[in-house]
């Protein structure tokens, strides 16, 4: 099984692209220690969900639900954004539709892959 490549990342560093859709980044001004806690708890919580699902557990994935958003605002992944220049927040957006569209273009092409 070939190993997963990481997601690209826009030259500012504020978004992974998955899929072809631009997702906000975390906070890369968070300390490492509180990132990887904010991480494990984000996943503990991603787990819970699935849990409470396969165990029809409205309630307890509710609460998951709320962990997870939790984790994802304290990592600057929802809420407000964590950069100040006023850049608008261009999360969920597909980056050929956004100001990243010729670096994606460039970044995908099958060309710009056999010159790296």
């Amino acid at each position: 099984m070939p190993a997963k490549r990481p997601p690209l990342v826009t030259p500012d560093g504020r978004y992974i692209v998955v899929r072809g859709r631009l997702w906000r980044a975390a906070n890369p001004a968070l300390p490492e220690a509180e990132r990887e806690r904010l991480v494990v708890g984000l996943m503990d919580a991603r787990r819970a969900v699935a849990a409470a699902r396969r165990a029809s557990d409205r309630d307890a994935e509710a609460t998951a639900h709320m962990v997870v958003d939790h984790a994802k605002r304290a990592l600057g992944e929802r809420g407000a954004v964590w950069w100040s220049d006023g850049a608008p927040d261009l999360n969920r957006h597909m980056a050929r539709t956004t100001p990243y569209a010729e670096w994606y273009r460039s970044a995908t092409e099958p060309e710009a892959a056999e010159r790296s």
